[in-house]
């Protein structure tokens, strides 16, 4: 009889394990790329570098002292400029003010003589007159002034004049003695003989006056009247009216 088959018991395998749930190699949302992870195909950035903003250093508060002292200073001389062409303006169509106008109106030589020692002394006696055209403006002629006679660059005579005030259009007549005296004058009386052939001498009338200027009751700083005079008279004979053939006269004046 056949030998009867045992059956023997078989175990059962276990069923392998599943595998645990690992983290996604890529991001939610990202897509896939067919040549593989991006981040694996490129290199890694540089590293980000941190710059400093440049600050300037500030400078000395000497200089900003310095920078503000003068622009305090220009804004001060550029007011004082504005407040005096203001004045200026002011005084200028309120007072109206017009130049004083001169002229020589004759002149008589009481000595006009040759010394042994070749010294020329000359008296002459002038007579200025001087207007003041102004409605409003007063002139005080102070002293100090000088008045010469000149030929030919060499002064023959001086004086000065009175001090007197004028007021408003007000014309006054000078009276004046100029008496001088030139060393060496025999060159000079050679040239005066050949002008006075000529019946044409020049001369030259030079005055130099401080005066002060009143506008209504104010007193104004001390001005300096500048007047230059050409005179052309037929002789310079002693003892002889001289006849005055033309003159003309500028006027300037000056601190």
């Amino acid at each position: 009889m056949a030998d009867h088959q045992r059956v023997h018991p078989i175990e059962a395998v276990p069923p392998p394990p599943e595998p645990k749930p690992t983290a996604p190699l890529m991001s939610r949302g990202s897509s896939r790329s067919e040549n593989g992870d991006p981040e694996r195909n490129h290199p890694p950035p540089p590293p980000l570098h941190r710059t400093i903003p440049y600050a300037p250093l500030k400078p000395p508060k000497r200089r900003n002292c310095c920078k503000k002292c003068l622009c305090w200073t220009i804004s001060l001389i550029l007011l004082i400029i504005i407040i005096l062409g203001i004045l200026a303006a002011i005084i200028y169509f309120v007072f109206q003010p017009k130049i004083p106008k001169y002229s020589v109106d004759s002149m008589r030589i009481t000595q006009f003589n040759l010394a042994n020692d070749n010294s020329l002394s000359a008296t002459f006696n002038v007579n200025i007159t001087a207007r003041n055209p102004n409605r409003r403006i007063g002139i005080y002629y102070e002293n100090g002034s000088h008045l010469s006679v000149w030929y030919t660059g060499t002064k023959l005579c001086e004086g000065s004049l009175p001090k007197f005030y004028q007021g408003h259009r007000n014309t006054t007549v000078l009276s004046l003695v100029l008496a001088g005296q030139t060393r060496d004058a025999t060159g000079l009386l050679q040239s005066l003989q050949a002008d006075q052939q000529t019946g044409s001498i020049p001369l030259n009338l030079r005055a130099r006056v401080p005066v002060r200027i009143r506008l209504g009751r104010l007193r104004l700083m001390k001005w300096r009247f500048l007047v230059r005079c050409r005179l052309r008279v037929d002789s310079l004979a002693a003892d002889n009216v001289i006849r005055i053939r033309d003159s003309s006269c500028r006027f300037r004046f000056r601190l």
